[in-house]
């Protein structure tokens, strides 16, 4: 039996490819809260070289893990429509390659952060790319539909790190933003599982519209948005931010719990989708609306 080659990349194709794997627009939403949290931890604003550094050791050990994410996963992305593009699903870079990448960009992070940060944020930034890689990828994702629950702890980790990158320890405020991220991520992936189903049917993944049907995941959604409600009023109770965050999170919340209960009453793939692009919106408006109250404090 014949076998085809994968095509070869030109240079220029190649560091496109790489930096594909990084996943650059799901990580710049991590950099952002973990930037946040810097922010609101720090009176006034924090040292500019100590934000910068710890930003770049942060993003370089997130880039590292969606490295080694597309490389676990390549036969996976190859079934489906979503990821087959990805140099990995296609075979255009090595498992080699991808592992010296991925190896490179965390150890240049975790450095970094030990040497220009504090240990604590490198080793929470070390946990968390442990706990994405081999807890959530390697063991969770394959094996319960509720992957996504569970690992979304290591999602929910940045603002923590942001803060812990500025005051060396942990405290009650960025366990809350943690709390906010964690309850956030399964109504937000799972839109994207409820109409992307086929695709995860057909790549074996237990994801819950796979196992339990589209109708009791989108109760699940409803369930969470509530929780993520609730969530999201803590800052305004432990004095984090005022008026202009209550105001806010009080529309953005109105906003989420309606797609949630459409999606329960009339589900349709496209609102599905539209439920997941509100999701990215409203974290980022709601770690925005932090950033601003505390401007206007």
């Amino acid at each position: 039996m014949q076998t085809i080659a994968a095509p070869t990349l030109s240079y220029g194709q190649r560091l496109v490819a790489f930096a594909h794997l990084c996943k650059p627009r799901v990580n710049s939403l991590i950099v952002f809260t973990a930037m946040i949290g810097m922010f609101l931890a720090t009176p006034g604003f924090p040292p500019l070289l100590r934000f910068l550094v710890a930003s770049l050791g942060i993003a370089l050990v997130a880039f590292a893990a969606a490295a080694l994410n597309c490389l676990v996963e390549r036969t996976i992305d190859a079934c489906m429509a979503r990821t087959s593009w990805r140099a990995t699903a296609r075979g255009e870079i090595s498992p080699l390659e991808t592992t010296t990448l991925a190896t490179l960009l965390g150890a240049s992070g975790l450095w970094l952060l030990h040497t220009w940060i504090n240990d604590l944020t490198m080793w929470l930034t070390l946990a968390t790319f442990v706990g994405y890689t081999i807890f959530y990828t390697l063991i969770l994702k394959p094996a319960t539909p509720m992957n996504i629950v569970i690992g979304g702890a290591s999602g929910a980790m940045p603002p923590l790190l942001g803060w812990t990158a500025m005051t060396g320890q942990v405290s009650a405020e960025p366990l809350v933003l943690f709390l906010i991220i964690f309850l956030w991520t399964p109504p937000h992936f799972w839109s994207l599982a409820c109409y992307r189903r086929d695709d995860y049917a057909r790549s074996g993944l237990p994801m819950l519209p796979v196992t339990h049907g589209v109708a009791f995941t989108c109760q699940h959604i409803l369930w969470y948005t509530l929780m993520l409600g609730a969530a999201s009023l803590i800052p305004v109770s432990l004095g984090m931010s005022g008026w202009f965050y209550l105001v806010a999170i009080s529309l953005l919340d109105l906003v989420f719990l309606a797609y949630a209960i459409a999606l329960c009453r009339r589900y349709s793939d496209a609102l599905a989708r539209r439920t997941f692009r509100y999701s990215i919106l409203y974290l980022t408006l709601l770690f925005a609306a932090l950033f601003a109250d505390r401007l206007i404090a």
